[in-house]
C-alpha cells in the first residue's frame, strides 16, 4: 500500500478507523456532514424546538436512546439517571453516530415520544415549566422515564440494560411495536388513555389584526386537554405563512382543539390576535367508520358543516388522500377585528 497517499487519520468512530486519502477525503467528510445535516433536520421539526420535558424553547441537548430533545436544565436530570436510562448528547458539541441519529429519527420527535411516555397522565400531576426548580424536574423526569409511571402497563420496559450496538432495535423497535398493543389495565382509574394522534399543519394567516405600530409578530398556539404546542413567530407580517406541522395526542374523552393567535412582544405580555375552536369529532368519526384508509382510493368521506356555532368560513371536507385521512379547514378568528387562518388536519391512529 502506498502510504504517501494518506493525509492522516480522522478519528475512531464506532470502532471503525477512518483514514483520509487524497482519493476519498470528500467521501469521509460527507459522511460526517450527512450526520450533522440529519440532526439539524430533526431539530427543525416544530415539536423539537421545545424541550420534551419542560417546554423551554431552543433545546440544545438530546437523549439519544429515548429519542427526545431537551434543554440544559432537564439535561442535568437526565444525566443523573445514568446512561442505561438516558444517554445524553449535545446537539452542537458531541459527535453523533449514524445509529444514534437513526434511533432519533425512528422515534419521530418530541410529540411522538411524549404520546408514549405521557400516554396515561395522572390527575394532579403537572409537567414542569421552563422556570421550574431542579427538584420539580427530578420528580417528573424520574416518574416519566425511570419509573415509567405514565406509560401504558403493556409498554413498560422491565430492563433498560442495553448495549450501544443494539440502540435502535432495543429501544425504537421494542417500544414502538409494543405501542400497538391495545391492552389496558383496570387499575388505571384517573389516568388518560390516548386513542390516536392529530397532525395539525398550520398553513397561513390572512389579514391578521395589527397589534404593534404598523404590523404584528404572530404565532399560533394549539391546546388539546393539557397539551399545548405552538408555531414559530413570524416577524412583522399580517399575512404570515408557517406551513408547520404540530402533533397532538387525542384522549378518549377529547374536546375541541383550541386555537389562539398571539402577537409576540419582547418587553410585555403577548397580545391576543384572535381565537377559534376546531371540532375534531367529524374527522375521527369519519376515519373510524372507514377503517384502514390505504384500502381506498382518493375520496370524500365526511364533512364538518359551517354554522353560526363555529368559526368555519366554509364547509370543511374530510377526504382520503393517498391513504391518509385529511381535512382542510378555513377559520375566521373570533373576538378580534379581523383575521383568518388556514389549517390542515391528518388523523393518525395508534396502529399506523
Amino acid at each position: 500500500m502506498d502510504t504517501s497517499l494518506f493525509a492522516g487519520l480522522i478519528r475512531m468512530h464506532d470502532s471503525i478507523l477512518f483514514v483520509v486519502s487524497s482519493a476519498n477525503k470528500y467521501l469521509v467528510f460527507y459522511l460526517f456532514d450527512d450526520c450533522k445535516r440529519r440532526l439539524k433536520d430533526l431539530l427543525l421539526q416544530s415539536d423539537n424546538r421545545f424541550c420534551a420535558d419542560c417546554g423551554a424553547p431552543d433545546p440544545k441537548w438530546a437523549s439519544a436512546n429515548i429519542g427526545v430533545f431537551i434543554c440544559l436544565k432537564c439535561c442535568g436530570v437526565h444525566r443523573s439517571l445514568g446512561t442505561h436510562i438516558s444517554k445524553v448528547l449535545s446537539v452542537t458539541l458531541d459527535e453523533w453516530s449514524a445509529d444514534e441519529i437513526d434511533a432519533m429519527t425512528e422515534v419521530g420527535g418530541n410529540s411522538s415520544a411524549n404520546a408514549i411516555y405521557e400516554a396515561f397522565f395522572p390527575e394532579g400531576v403537572s409537567k414542569p415549566g421552563p422556570d421550574s426548580s431542579y427538584e420539580e424536574r427530578m420528580r417528573y423526569i424520574r416518574s416519566k422515564y425511570e419509573l415509567q409511571e405514565f406509560l401504558k402497563p403493556s409498554l413498560r420496559i422491565t430492563s433498560w440494560k442495553t448495549s450501544s450496538s443494539s440502540l435502535k432495535s432495543s429501544f425504537s423497535t421494542k417500544l414502538f411495536d409494543s405501542f400497538r398493543i391495545p391492552s389496558v389495565s383496570k387499575n388505571m382509574e384517573g389516568m388518560v388513555e390516548f386513542i390516536g394522534l392529530v397532525k395539525v399543519k398550520v398553513k397561513k394567516g390572512i389579514n391578521l389584526a395589527i397589534r404593534d405600530m404598523m404590523s404584528s409578530d404572530p404565532y399560533v398556539v394549539l391546546t388539546l386537554g393539557k397539551q399545548t404546542v405552538q408555531t414559530t413567530v413570524v416577524k412583522s407580517n399580517l399575512n404570515p405563512v408557517w406551513n408547520e406541522e404540530l402533533m397532538l395526542s387525542v384522549p378518549q374523552d377529547f374536546g375541541p382543539i383550541k386555537l389562539s393567535v398571539f402577537d409576540h412582544d419582547t418587553f410585555s405580555a403577548d397580545d391576543i390576535m384572535g381565537e377559534a375552536e376546531i371540532d375534531i369529532q367529524p374527522l375521527i368519526t369519519s376515519a373510524m367508520a372507514f377503517g384502514d384508509p390505504e384500502m381506498f382510493g382518493n375520496m370524500q368521506i365526511g364533512k364538518w358543516l359551517k354554522s353560526h356555532d363555529n368559526a368555519l368560513l366554509d364547509d370543511s371536507i374530510i377526504n382520503i388522500v393517498d391513504g391518509k385521512v385529511m381535512q382542510e379547514i378555513s377559520l375566521k378568528l373570533q373576538n378580534v377585528e379581523s383575521g383568518e387562518l388556514e389549517v390542515e388536519l391528518e388523523w393518525m391512529p395508534l396502529d399506523q
